[in-house]
Parts: structure tokens; C-alpha cells; sequence
């Protein structure tokens, strides 16, 4: 894969959440994603009575997650297919504390719902994060020139 992709997966790699959403609903909710580079998917853990479950459940949705991290130097609006899974092994795998906290039995919580979004575009904005932007600003201001806020692209999964 280029650099963008390596820089976009570390990146996302290094941020928690986003907002994720199905394009046919305007509304957008906090999401811990969990991304797998290799597929080119995002694992989400949601409980079965979550609108995004209900709605994965009338079959795959086209979605969209928004990231946002300024202090990593990530923005991006990330496009693909949001589906159900019975993966448990997938679910054993991605399982953690965070997780456990919103269910009373576990992953064994009869509640517990694994939404997967197979990716398909990505447009990313990339930054030097937080201290870089404070930088060039501040050059801006003493050179009179635009500052230069990274990178902007489009991948392609």
C-alpha cells in the first residue's frame, strides 16, 4: 500500500472513536471503532437495541464514520457497507474493558451485537497534529505566508 495508506491506518490505528452513522440517517453516534488493515474493516461493539443495530439488521447499510483528532493529526470521513456479525471469535478477539462496561454479563451479554463496516473510500486530512498546527500558524503570522496544514487525499479500499 502508498504512504497515505500506511499513514491513514497508523493514524486511525492510534485513534479511539469516531461518529459513525448509515448515510440513509442523518444522525451520528460515538463509536469505538477497531481497525483491521489487513480486510479493510472496522469492528464496532454495540448492543442489538442501538438504531445502527436495528437498522444493520434490514441488511447491509452504506455507512460513513467521521474521525476526528487533532492531537494525532487525523480527519477523515471513511465511507463502506455496515453489517451484522456473529463473528465470536472476532468478538473474543476485540473484547476489552471498555467493552465490558456497558455489559452486565460480559461478552456473553445477550445484548452484545458486532457491527462491521467493509470499507470503501476514505478522504483524509492529515496534519502534524495539535503542536505542529500552533507552529505554523505562528509562522504564518511572522512570514506573511499561508500555513501549510498537511496533507489532503482520497483512498480507495
Amino acid at each position: 500500500m502508498t504512504d497515505h495508506a500506511d499513514q491513514f491506518w497508523g493514524r486511525l490505528n492510534d485513534t479511539n472513536s469516531g461518529m459513525l452513522g448509515t448515510t440513509d440517517h442523518a444522525r451520528l453516534v460515538p463509536m469505538s471503532h477497531y481497525a483491521d488493515r489487513d480486510a479493510g474493516i472496522l469492528w464496532f461493539i454495540t448492543a442489538k437495541g442501538t438504531d445502527l443495530a436495528q437498522t444493520a439488521a434490514t441488511g447491509a447499510q452504506p455507512a460513513i464514520h467521521v474521525v476526528s483528532d487533532g492531537g494525532k493529526g487525523l480527519y477523515a470521513r471513511i465511507h463502506g457497507t455496515l453489517s451484522l456479525s456473529d463473528d465470536r471469535a472476532k468478538l473474543d478477539e476485540l473484547w476489552n474493558a471498555i467493552a465490558s462496561s456497558w455489559f452486565e454479563d460480559g461478552k456473553q451479554d445477550l445484548d452484545v451485537q458486532l457491527l462491521r463496516m467493509d470499507l470503501t473510500e476514505a478522504e483524509v486530512w492529515a496534519t502534524g497534529g495539535s503542536l505542529s498546527f500552533m507552529f505554523q500558524i505562528a509562522k504564518s503570522k511572522v512570514t506573511g505566508d499561508k500555513p501549510d496544514m498537511g496533507e489532503h487525499y482520497t483512498l480507495n479500499f
